[in-house]
């Protein structure tokens, strides 16, 4: 039958045979999400990491918003820094890329919007790359690069 005769179109049908749901309870506002930097900050802080250089990049490059460069005092410690921060940044998140890991000099973790790099303190002397950045090298790694080249 045609519409104008007095037959149900689709959707009144529809409306007709449709479940009726319960309506959920409004969910509790969430709290908001520690942002990357500061899980990436307590992190480092926690495994004991030497010489935390935060760099912002924004307005620098595209590649990422902050390089976060530290040194631990040994490969293994600098092992154990890049592994507390794979998991910990992969709670929630796209899990980070890690290169480097095997040999513990230096590994970096690529998060997306940091990267980090981490060094023993004489691989980080010698390539500095806080001055690529316009940001000085901290003291007791300079000190640390003097000793190992003058050796």
């Amino acid at each position: 039958m045609p519409p104008e005769a007095g037959a149900r179109t689709g959707t009144e049908s529809d409306k007709e045979n449709a479940i009726p749901r319960a309506k959920s309870a409004p969910r509790p506002a969430a709290a908001a999400p520690k942002s990357l930097l500061e899980v990436i900050e307590k992190t480092l802080d926690d495994g004991l990491a030497e010489d935390v250089v935060i760099i912002d990049l924004q307005g620098k490059t595209s590649i990422a918003d902050y390089m976060v460069i530290a040194s631990g005092r040994s490969a293994r410690q600098v092992v154990a820094l890049a592994e507390r921060l794979r998991e910990a940044i992969d709670v929630g998140r796209k899990r980070p890329s890690v290169e480097g890991l095997p040999q513990g000099d230096w590994v970096l973790v690529d998060a997306g919007d940091v990267i980090v790099q981490l060094f023993r303190p004489e691989v980080r002397a010698y390539y500095n790359l806080e001055k690529m950045w316009g940001v000085s090298l901290p003291d007791t790694v300079a000190a640390a690069g003097s000793d190992t080249l003058s050796a």
